[in-house]
């Protein structure tokens, strides 16, 4: 083998551990709890715990696993990579560029409303895992002795609370522990399975699935009631994808076929003969799995990998969120960068205190993890239907499959997910209207957001277009300044508020004026050789196009240095950068409707300072204030 080979595997290897640490923390969580809760959900109301029961359970488990994870998201969902970056917004922006190349503007507008959709369900799994894991891992205490009983929640509030405290020191130093600590996680699961499974050998006619079509054929209302437990075992699938851009396909795929699936199946089919021999042990299948001794070190384990699944939901949302600032759907964002050399590190201060806050409130709520149970799901699912849907607009225009061929293979699987769902929907009274509120009060502020910055456009055309306002400098002839000045704005046919306002009261001109426009495209990430783009206006006046990816730093400092590369004649000691600071004011009479506006102008005030989310230098900026109205 050469020494290239070799490199390559090794590589291969390590993102493949990687993965292990950092994508399948949630999934690999589900054991504690997944199969106590369908059982007890399949049980309860059917006999007790039969070998029908146990059977039928332990097959769809293992046939949702096969179906959703394995089919459905390694199969196709990796396949559709957005330069090689995944997650919901980079499937809707992937969508988006495919309808409009096609001209199919309306379901661009819907797939749009579906990645908000998505985007607000995330935010509501965000909040519930790492409650229910944390949960679900400190409750092991409890069989060791009953008088932890009282200090459950109490111990899992300080490890939420310490969870969401490191967060500003970034996640690099710890991420190196994730893997190897999630290896000995998966691999403690598998041991668990196997030291049980011939406890009750006849627990391995699961596999055929006709064993799950007569669970849910012969067990009524019961068995749809089941359903909904039973997706607990894929929560966390989204992240095969969603974490797609940090390891590539192929080490997201060996990691799961090889090592993640086979040890949970283990461990499933191992709890099931458990409770088979062992009736009482449904209480808590997972930790009875393993002798008393071992019962504080999984403890330990369990929490120390709950922590881990928690702080891969934290760093999606962050990685989600700001997403969603550069693509136009959220207002721009602090954003802090733990790592010098990962650009994805990064930590925004609000959402953590945010989902902190959210995470605190739900263990005070439920108390348990069976009670949370009932919370979570729903946001999964609905995201998982609205990953379904616009993946089928991938095959469709991107992949330029059949309408037959989509629908073949798409269709069983949305009734899959749909079943599931409806589910789900049946525990909303129980804790599943947590994330339904909490996702519908996301959507309607991404609605409100996105519709109150075209209202806000709409008014720039009552405003000179940059034509007409050049015609009128070579009438008023202005004082002329040194220097340049570089005026930001998102219009290009208007001319910029902070221009207008300068020549207003200052009836000042610079000799040499830039018009900069900075654009986020549909795709992750940019050349330096697509970063700029010049258009000469007149001898004033430049336009300067400053292009972004959704997941790149915006950073106008270092795309002036390109413009200087291309010969652009620009000192920065003589360089003032305008902006624009609206003050805007709600309105009866046109636009929004008036509670509409005031959420705009709340979100709208809670926007990041322009100048440092541009990373322009202070003592260079000089605000220029309007008044508007939406």
């Amino acid at each position: 083998m050469s020494n290239t080979e070799s490199s390559k595997k090794s590589s291969l290897l390590s993102l493949a551990i990687g993965s292990i640490g950092i994508v399948y923390g949630d999934i690999g969580t589900s054991p504690l709890y997944a199969f106590r809760e369908s059982m007890i959900a399949a049980s309860s109301a059917d006999g007790g715990v039969t070998l029908p029961v146990i059977l039928g359970v332990l097959s769809l488990i293992l046939w949702t696993l096969m179906i959703i994870v394995t089919f459905k998201y390694v199969s196709f969902v990796l396949r559709a990579d957005n330069d090689g970056e995944g997650g919901i917004l980079s499937l809707m922006a992937l969508s988006q560029e495919a309808l409009r190349k096609n001209n199919i503007l309306k379901g661009s507008a819907w797939v749009l409303m579906f990645g908000m959709t998505g985007a607000a369900l995330f935010y509501g799994d965000s909040m519930i895992t790492p409650a229910i894991s944390v949960l679900s891992a400190v409750e092991g205490m409890t069989l060791l002795t009953d008088r932890f009983t009282p200090y459950i929640v109490p111990a899992a509030l300080i490890i939420i609370v310490s969870i969401f405290m490191v967060q500003k020191h970034g996640t690099e130093k710890v991420a190196r522990f994730f893997g190897p600590i999630m290896v000995t996680w998966f691999a403690v699961l598998a041991l668990g399975g196997i030291n049980h499974i011939s406890d009750s050998p006849v627990v391995l006619k699961a596999i055929n699935p006709l064993y799950a079509f007569n669970f849910l054929i012969h067990h009524g209302v019961v068995s749809f009631i089941t359903l909904g437990a039973i997706f607990l075992t894929v929560t966390g699938a989204e992240a095969l994808y969603a974490d797609l851009g940090h390891f590539s396909k192929k080490p997201i795929r060996l990691a799961w076929l090889y090592f993640v699936m086979p040890a949970l199946i283990l461990n499933y089919f191992g709890q099931a003969a458990l409770v088979l021999s062992h009736p009482k042990a449904i209480s808590n299948p997972f930790y009875l799995l393993y002798p008393d001794w071992a019962l504080l070190p999984m403890v330990i384990l369990s929490t120390l990998a709950t922590v881990i699944a928690s702080q891969a939901v934290i760093t999606g949302a962050f990685s989600l969120t700001h997403q969603a600032s550069q693509l136009g759907i959220l207002p721009r964002m602090h954003v802090e960068y733990t790592s010098e050399t990962h650009s994805g590190q990064i930590y925004l201060p609000k959402v953590n205190w945010i989902l902190m806050g959210g995470v605190l409130l739900l263990i005070t709520l439920f108390r348990s993890s069976s009670e949370l149970a009932s919370a979570y799901g729903i946001a999964v699912t609905g995201t998982m239907i609205i990953t379904g849907t616009m993946i089928s607009v991938i095959m469709r225009y991107v992949w330029r499959w059949s309408l037959p061929l989509v629908l073949v293979v798409m269709l069983p699987l949305f009734l899959i997910d749909m079943a599931f769902l409806s589910a789900n929907l049946t525990k909303v009274l129980d804790g599943g209207y947590v994330p339904l509120i909490f996702s519908t009060i996301l959507i309607i502020m991404m609605r409100v957001w996105v519709r109150g910055t075209t209202e806000l456009h709409k008014q720039t055309r009552s405003q000179h277009t940059i034509d007409s306002f050049i015609h009128e400098l070579d009438h008023t002839l202005p004082k002329r300044v040194d220097g340049t000045a570089i005026y930001l704005t998102s219009n290009v046919a208007y001319a910029p508020t902070a221009l207008l306002q300068n020549m207003k009261h200052n009836k000042v001109l610079h000799d040499q004026n830039i018009l900069l426009t900075l654009c986020f495209d549909n795709k992750p990430y940019l050349s330096d050789d697509d970063r700029i783009s010049i258009v000469t206006i007149n001898h004033d006046f430049t336009r300067v196009f400053m292009h972004f990816g959704y997941m790149e730093d915006p950073n106008v400092m270092k795309g002036l240095l390109l413009l200087r590369e291309q010969g652009f004649k620009l000192n920065m000691m003589l360089t003032s950068f305008f902006i624009s600071r609206r003050r805007i004011v709600p309105s009866n009479n046109f636009g929004m409707p008036v509670w509409q506006d005031y959420v705009f102008i709340a979100m709208a005030d809670s926007a990041s300072d322009a100048a440092s989310f541009f990373h322009l230098p202070p003592t260079r900026v000089v605000e220029l204030g309007a008044q508007m109205t939406v």
